[in-house]
C-alpha cells in the first residue's frame, strides 16, 4: 500500500504478476458508496432523477462511478424529502449532502492546472482579490490617461478612454486561458468516467437527448415537474426558472459581445452600438435577464434548508451569483450613463466585474455546469447500452 496525498492515493496489488492499480476512495467518496447502497435497495426514488436509474445499472461504486452520479445531482432536494432512511434514522441517508460534497471534490481534482484546484476551496477570497484588483487596474488606467473619472470629455464612446484593440488585447488572453483551462479539466473528467460509463461513443441521439436536459434543466424539475424543494418539503419551480433566467441571460449577453466582434472585424462596423443594433438588443436582454435570475437566486440561496447539503459551497454560490449580478448591473448603468459625467467610472466598475468574471471562471461555480453537461452527455450514451446487471432503463 503507498501512502500518498488524499485524493491520490492509490494501492497497488500485484495479481498473477500483473500490476494493477486500485484507486482508494476518500471519506466523501466512500459516503456516497454506502448511500447508494442503500437506495439501490428501496429503489422508492428511481423516478426522481437521472442518478437514480445510472445507480440501479451498478452493483458497486467505484471512484469514477461516483463522481459521474455526483455531478448528474441536480441538488434538487426531492430525495431527501421522499426518503424513509433520512435522518434522524440511523441510516442518515441523504443523497444531496453526499453528492454536494463530492461535486466539490471534483472541481479540486480536474482543477487546470492541478496546482490551482485550491482555489475552490477559497473562492470567496479568490472573488474578492480578483474583483479587487481588477477595479484597480482599470481605475488607474482611466486615471492615467484622462486624469479623472468624472466629467472625462469622451462624447459618449468609451474605446476613446480604452482604445478597442487595447480591451481585446488585455480580456482575449484571459478568457482564453479560462476555457483552456475548463476544456483540460473536462477532458481528463471525461476520460476517467467514459469506462465507467459502457465506454460507448457518444451518439447522435444521446447528443440531442442531452443538451434538450441541459438547456430545459430537466432535472430542476423534483422527478415530477413540481419542481424542486428549497427551504422546506414544499415544491416550487422558482430555482429551475431562475437558473433559466441566469443561464439565458448569461448566453445572451456572450452572444451580443460575439455579434458585436463580428460586425467590427467583418463589416467593419465600429462601437458605441445604439439600439435598434442587434447586439444592444441582445446585451439589454441578457443583462435584465441576468439581474432578475441572479436576484432570485441569491434569495433561494440565503433561505436553503440546511440538510441540503450545500453549505460548504455557499461562499462559492453566493460569490459567483453577486460576481454575474455586479456585472450585469454595471453593464446596463453603463449603457443608460453613456451621455453623463460618470462614463469613465461606470465603465471602469463594469470593466474590472467582467475581467474578475473571465479571471475566476474555470475556479468557481460556474465549473458546475460544465461538469453536469459531460455527465448528462455520459448518462444518455449509458442509458442506450444493455444494463451490466441485466436491468432495462425506464
Amino acid at each position: 500500500m503507498q501512502q500518498l496525498d488524499a485524493l491520490t492515493r492509490e494501492a497497488v496489488s500485484l495479481a498473477g504478476g500483473a500490476r494493477r492499480v486500485i484507486p482508494i476512495l476518500t471519506a466523501k467518496e466512500t459516503e456516497v458508496g454506502r448511500q447508494m447502497q442503500i437506495c439501490n435497495s428501496c429503489r422508492y426514488c428511481e423516478g426522481f432523477c437521472a442518478v437514480f436509474p445510472a445507480m440501479t445499472r451498478r452493483l458497486e461504486f467505484g471512484k469514477a462511478d461516483i463522481h459521474f452520479l455526483a455531478n448528474l445531482c441536480h441538488n434538487c432536494g426531492a430525495c431527501l424529502h421522499a426518503c424513509q432512511y433520512a435522518p434522524p434514522h440511523e441510516f442518515a441517508v441523504n443523497v444531496p449532502k453526499a453528492m454536494a460534497e463530492v461535486r466539490g471534490q471534483t472541481y479540486v481534482d480536474y482543477a487546470w492546472p492541478p496546482a490551482l484546484g485550491t482555489l475552490y476551496q477559497r473562492n470567496g477570497l479568490t472573488l474578492s482579490v480578483a474583483l479587487a484588483a481588477a477595479l484597480a487596474l482599470f481605475l488607474i488606467m482611466a486615471v492615467a490617461a484622462q486624469g479623472t473619472l468624472w466629467n472625462a470629455k469622451l462624447g459618449g464612446n468609451f474605446y476613446r478612454l480604452f482604445p478597442h484593440n487595447l480591451l481585446v488585447g488585455m480580456f482575449a488572453p484571459v478568457f482564453g486561458f479560462a476555457a483552456l483551462a475548463l476544456a483540460m479539466g473536462v477532458r481528463r473528467f471525461w476520460r476517467d468516467i467514459t469506462p465507467a460509463t459502457s465506454g460507448a461513443a457518444l451518439s447522435g441521439p444521446a447528443a440531442a437527448e442531452a443538451t434538450d436536459t441541459v438547456l430545459r434543466l430537466k432535472y430542476l424539475g423534483g422527478g415530477h415537474g413540481e419542481g424542486c424543494n428549497n427551504e422546506d418539503d414544499a415544491f416550487s419551480l422558482a430555482r429551475r426558472r431562475f437558473h433559466h433566467f441566469t443561464f439565458y441571460g448569461f448566453m445572451l449577453c456572450f452572444l451580443a459581445t460575439s455579434v458585436a466582434t463580428l460586425y467590427h472585424y467583418a463589416l467593419g462596423w465600429t462601437a458605441p452600438y445604439e439600439l435598434p443594433s442587434l447586439p444592444k438588443l441582445l446585451g439589454v436582454a441578457g443583462g435584465v435577464s441576468l439581474l432578475v435570475g441572479t436576484a432570485g437566486l441569491w434569495r433561494l440561496n440565503r433561505q436553503r434548508h440546511p440538510l441540503h447539503g450545500d453549505l460548504a459551497q455557499k461562499p462559492m454560490d453566493l460569490g459567483f451569483i453577486a460576481l454575474l449580478f455586479f456585472t450585469s448591473a454595471s453593464g446596463l448603468a453603463l449603457w443608460l450613463g453613456r451621455s453623463t459625467p460618470a462614463l469613465a467610472l461606470l465603465l471602469c466598475l463594469h470593466l474590472g466585474a467582467v475581467m474578475a468574471l473571465f479571471a475566476t471562471l474555470p475556479y468557481g461555480k460556474f465549473a458546475h455546469g460544465i461538469f453536469r453537461t459531460a455527465s448528462l452527455l455520459r448518462h444518455a450514451t449509458e442509458k442506450r447500452q444493455p444494463s451490466p446487471v441485466g436491468l432495462a432503463d425506464d
